[in-house]
């Protein structure tokens, strides 16, 4: 299929579900856009030979990233002038490697939990989650096989799994924050979405930094699972099906081990919270001094309760990433675990748009800053989508994603 015949192929499905599920920001002139970006790509990559693997790709990009062409305004109301910036450098590594940008996805307001209009493809009547709700809506739609989100506590992870499809947390920091319109840059992570982990591992080799081939991987296949008060947060429905899915990978060659871990989840909890909010504060200070009635009363109250969090919590929170990052990696270490598994979510995605879903189980991951990927792994009696949770060692992201294509084979 030629990259024209592609492009009114997804223009064609694109007017069929874009109107139910309301995944991207409206553009003027989306399709000739792209025709003419299309044109310039096959002149650019006249021999096939020459093209990568994201060649004529259509990525959806939140609408907290810059998009050169694009305004950003972040799932708000502050007049677009003060959110704009650079290109990130992920959008244009992916532009130089051919990918062609469908358009700007919907964000909960500033990413944090004020929810968008958009809806869950596999039940219209659901949330796909949040904050990253516009990019794991599109790609679960077919709209595009790969986007871009951000988490800051669960938002890739927890709306992946939602929606049913792959989402990849990295490292922190192993895919550039530039040009990104931030939330707390201590725990702001730059991922992806995609149908399955081969569209994952694709963008991943491109937009990781440092990226190593990856080794073989082990004959011994531990997974660790996180025993105590973090894996009862999870819904007695979750758990069941997670204990489930353990033994199919008991089935299937891989050794369980529980380990019990984060004693003092709750402190763990209230320090990331601290962080998020008090670091949110100070990058809006100026903003909501300004604009405080354009905020929605989710986000302003934010503000107003990260105005409360000293610097010298905000500093003992940013230690706790640290810790937390030692804690788990010594135990992967002391135990000889490849990977930590449990439940994506609490449970599948909420009914209704108001709410997109408690993000508890996301935290610990984002707060260490390891590398984190959703695996769907079936669904409820009711058809919505549940997943599995695979959590590597720091900067391990090649091995995470080299195990995840194994586990994915499984869990499907």
């Amino acid at each position: 299929m030629s990259l024209a015949e592609q492009i009114n192929w997804a223009r064609d499905r694109f007017a069929l579900w874009e109107p139910r599920i309301r995944a991207f920001l409206p553009e003027e002139g989306r399709f000739e856009r792209l025709r003419q970006e299309a044109e310039a790509l096959e002149d650019r990559f006249p021999h096939p030979g020459d093209r990568t693997p994201l060649f004529g790709v259509l990525v959806g990009v939140k609408d907290v990233i810059h998009v050169e062409g694009s305004h950003t305004r972040a799932g708000g109301r502050l007049p677009h002038e003060h959110l704009q910036g650079a290109e990130a450098d992920s959008v244009t590594s992916l532009r130089a490697a051919g990918a062609l940008i469908l358009g700007k996805t919907t964000t909960s307001e500033f990413s944090y939990t004020a929810p968008t209009s958009t809806r869950n493809p596999r039940n219209l009547n659901h949330t796909p989650g949040g904050s990253s709700s516009g990019s794991a809506a599109a790609v679960a739609a077919g709209l595009c096989p790969l986007a871009l989100g951000t988490q800051t506590t669960g938002s890739i992870i927890k709306p992946a799994a939602f929606c049913g499809i792959v989402g990849f947390k990295p490292s922190y920091d192993r895919v550039s924050r530039s040009g990104l319109v931030p939330l707390a840059p201590s725990i702001d992570h730059v991922g992806l979405f995609a149908p399955d982990v081969k569209g994952i591992h694709e963008a991943a080799r491109l937009l990781c930094s440092e990226w190593r081939t990856e080794q073989d991987l082990p004959n011994l296949r531990v997974l660790g699972v996180p025993e105590g008060p973090y894996l009862e947060r999870a819904s007695h429905q979750s758990l069941q099906h997670f204990r489930k899915a353990c033994r199919r990978l008991e089935q299937a060659g891989f050794k369980i081990r529980s380990v019990p871990v984060m004693s003092d989840f709750e402190a763990i909890a209230k320090r990331h919270d601290n962080l998020l909010i008090g670091e949110a504060a100070r990058v809006h200070s100026d903003w909501f001094a300004t604009y405080r009635e354009f905020y929605h009363p989710e986000t302003a109250d934010m503000v107003l309760r990260g105005r409360l969090v000293s610097e010298a919590a905000l500093e003992n929170a940013r230690s706790s990433c640290w810790e937390l990052r030692r804690e788990l990696t010594e135990l992967m270490a002391t135990h000889q675990l490849d990977l930590w598994i449990s439940p994506s979510a609490t449970g599948p995605a909420p009914r209704g748009l108001e709410n997109t879903g408690d993000s508890i189980m996301n935290l610990p991951w984002t707060h260490s800053g390891l590398p984190t990927i959703n695996l769907p792994a079936g669904t409820t009696q009711a058809g919505l989508p549940l997943g599995l949770q695979v959590a590597g060692s720091w900067w391990a992201d090649e091995e995470v994603l080299a195990w995840s294509e194994v586990l994915e084979a499984v869990m499907r």
